[in-house]
C-alpha cells in the first residue's frame, strides 16, 4: 500500500513530522506524534473530534485508532465503527491492525448520495514542520479549554463586597468606588473631618439613601452600592411573583451586608481613635469631639437600620398582595382556558361520533354485500361439488365395467389384449388358455396376445386415488400371482 518506506517517526528531529493531510484542504490536518496514540471520532475523550456538518452520525464516537507498533511503524485500526474505515479504497476489518505507509489513502465513512468522495478523506504524508503547523486541526482538549475561556468572564459580585470588610477601610473604599462608578453615581471623598455624602436624587423615590449627617475627623463613611437601588427598581417593574420574591431576598441580603460593612468601618474608626488617644494625649478636646461624633454615627446607623427593616417588611406585604392577586388572575384564566378546552373537546367528540356512525353504516353495507357474495359462492361451490361427485361416480362405473377382468373381477393386472380386442389379466388369460384356446367373451380363437401399457398406467393412476383397502388388496394379488407364476415354471421345465 503506497511507497515501500514505512512511517517510522523520529520525533521532530530535522523539522519533519508525519500527519494525515486532508484531501483538497489546507486545514484540519491530523498530526501523528511519536509515541502517542491518536484516536479519532465524534465523541469526547478522543484526540481529534470530527463533527460532520452533512451527516452527524457518519463518524462514530470512537471511530478509529492510530498508533505505532514495536518497530515504530504507524498502524490503523477500525474500532467497530458504523460506516467503516477504508485504506486505499478497501474496507478494513474491525479490531484488526493494518500498517500504513507514505502516500496511503485513508477514508472515514462512506460517500453520500450523488457524491463521489466521502467527507473525511486523508493522505498519509511526511512534511516539514513549518508546512504542517499552520494546517493542523486543534485537538479536542485544546478546543475545550478555549471554549471554557470564552465562557468564563470576570464580573463584580456582591460576594466580593462581603469579603472586603476585613481588608480595611482603604481597600473597601476602592471597591465600593468601582461599583458606584459603574452605576453612574459619584462618590466624593472629603478631607479631614468631613463625611462623604450621596445625593438622594440617584435613589429610588420609595427608598432614601443611607446618608450620614454630621461630620467626623479622619473618618470616611460611604453609602451602599447603587446596584442595590437598581435591583429594587427592577423588582418594582417585574410582574412575576417568583422573580419579585427573589429580588426582595437579594435586597435584604444586600442591606444586611451594607450594615455589616458600616459596623466594621466604625470598629476600624474606633481602633484608630484609640491609637490616637495613646499617641496624642495632649489633644483631649479633639478626642472627645471624635468620640461624640462616633456615637452620633452609631445611633444614626441604628435608626437607619430600623427604618430599612420597616421598609423591607412593607415591601414583603406588597409583594404578598401582588402574588395573591396574580394567583387569582391565573386561577380565573385557567378556569376560562379549561372551559374552552372542554368545549373544544366536546365538539371533537361529537364530530368523531358522527364519523363513527357514518363508518358503521358503510361497514354494514359492505358486510351485507360480502354476505351476498358468500351465499352465491356457496351455491356455486355446491354445484361444483355435485358435478365433481357425478364425474367421480361415472369414473368408478367406468372402472368397474370397462377396466375389470371378467375372469377374476379385479382391475387389470398386467393387462393383455387379444386379437379380438378384448382385454384380460395376463395371469388370468394364461390360466384360461390351459383349458380352452378361445376368448371367454366372444368365443373366437385366440391367435395373439398383446400387453397394454396404456391400460396398466391408467389403472395404476386411478388406483392411487382409491381407498387404502383397494390398494392393499391389489398389492396382495400381484404378489400371489408372481409367486404362482414362479412356482409353475420349474414344473413345466421338468415335463
Amino acid at each position: 500500500m503506497g511507497d515501500p518506506g514505512s512511517l517510522v517517526t523520529e520525533g521532530r528531529a530535522g523539522d519533519r513530522s508525519w500527519c494525515l493531510r486532508r484531501v483538497g484542504m489546507n486545514a484540519e490536518w491530523l498530526l501523528l506524534e511519536d509515541g502517542n496514540e491518536v484516536t479519532v471520532g465524534r465523541g469526547f475523550g478522543v484526540t481529534y473530534q470530527l463533527i460532520s456538518k452533512i451527516c452527524p452520525l457518519m463518524i462514530s464516537r470512537n471511530h478509529c485508532i492510530l498508533k505505532q507498533n514495536a518497530e515504530g511503524q504507524w498502524t490503523i485500526m477500525d474500532n467497530k465503527s458504523l460506516n467503516g474505515v477504508w485504506l486505499n479504497r478497501e474496507r478494513l476489518e474491525p479490531l484488526k491492525v493494518y500498517s500504513i505507509h507514505n502516500g496511503d489513502h485513508i477514508q472515514l465513512g462512506v460517500p453520500l448520495e450523488n457524491k463521489e468522495n466521502a467527507e473525511y478523506e486523508y493522505e498519509v504524508t511526511e512534511e516539514d514542520w513549518e508546512r504542517i503547523y499552520p494546517c493542523l486541526s486543534p485537538k479536542s482538549d485544546q478546543m475545550m479549554v478555549k471554549n471554557k475561556g470564552l465562557r468564563t468572564k470576570r464580573k463584580f459580585s456582591l460576594n466580593e463586597l462581603e469579603g472586603s470588610g476585613a481588608e480595611g477601610p482603604s481597600n473597601l473604599k476602592s471597591k465600593i468606588s468601582k461599583v458606584s462608578c459603574e452605576s453612574g453615581q459619584p462618590v466624593k471623598s472629603h478631607g479631614k473631618g468631613e463625611v462623604a455624602s450621596q445625593p438622594s436624587e440617584y435613589l429610588d423615590p420609595t427608598l432614601t439613601s443611607l446618608q450620614l449627617s454630621g461630620k467626623t475627623t479622619g473618618a470616611h463613611v460611604y453609602p451602599g452600592p447603587a446596584k442595590v437601588v437598581e435591583l429594587h427598581y427592577k423588582k418594582q417593574k417585574t410582574s412575576n411573583p417568583s422573580a419579585s420574591q427573589s429580588s426582595l431576598e437579594l435586597f435584604k441580603v444586600t442591606m444586611s451586608r451594607i450594615l455589616k460593612l458600616k459596623t466594621q468601618m466604625q470598629e476600624k474608626q474606633v481602633a484608630v481613635l484609640n491609637v490616637k488617644k495613646q499617641t496624642q494625649k495632649g489633644n483631649s478636646k479633639k478626642i472627645v469631639k471624635m468620640e461624640q461624633e462616633l456615637q452620633d454615627l452609631q445611633s444614626q446607623l441604628c435608626a437607619e437600620q430600623a427604618q430599612q427593616q420597616a421598609r423591607v417588611e412593607q415591601l414583603e406585604k406588597t409583594f404578598q398582595e401582588e402574588q395573591q392577586h396574580l394567583q387569582g388572575l391565573e386561577k380565573e384564566q385557567g378556569e376560562e382556558d379549561l372551559k374552552q378546552q372542554l368545549a373544544q373537546a366536546l365538539q371533537e367528540h361529537r364530530a368523531l361520533m358522527e364519523q363513527l356512525n357514518r363508518s358503521k353504516k358503510d361497514f354494514e353495507a359492505i358486510i351485507q354485500a360480502k354476505n351476498k357474495e358468500l351465499e352465491q359462492t356457496k351455491e356455486e361451490k355446491e354445484k361444483v361439488q355435485a358435478q365433481k361427485e357425478e364425474v367421480l361416480s361415472h369414473v368408478n362405473d367406468v372402472l368397474e365395467n370397462e377396466l375389470q377382468c371378467i375372469i377374476c373381477s379385479e382391475y387389470f393386472i398386467e393387462a393383455v389384449t387379444l386379437n379380438c380386442a378384448h382385454s384380460f389379466c395376463s395371469y388370468c388369460i394364461s390360466e384360461w388358455m390351459k383349458r380352452k384356446i378361445e376368448c371367454p367373451i366372444c368365443r373366437k380363437d385366440i391367435k395373439s396376445k398383446t400387453h397394454s401399457l396404456v391400460l396398466d398406467n391408467c389403472i395404476n393412476k386411478m388406483v392411487d386415488n382409491l381407498s387404502s383397502e383397494v390398494k392393499e388388496r391389489r398389492i396382495v394379488l400381484i404378489r400371489e400371482r408372481k409367486a404362482k407364476r414362479l412356482s409353475s415354471r420349474p414344473c413345466s421345465k421338468g415335463i
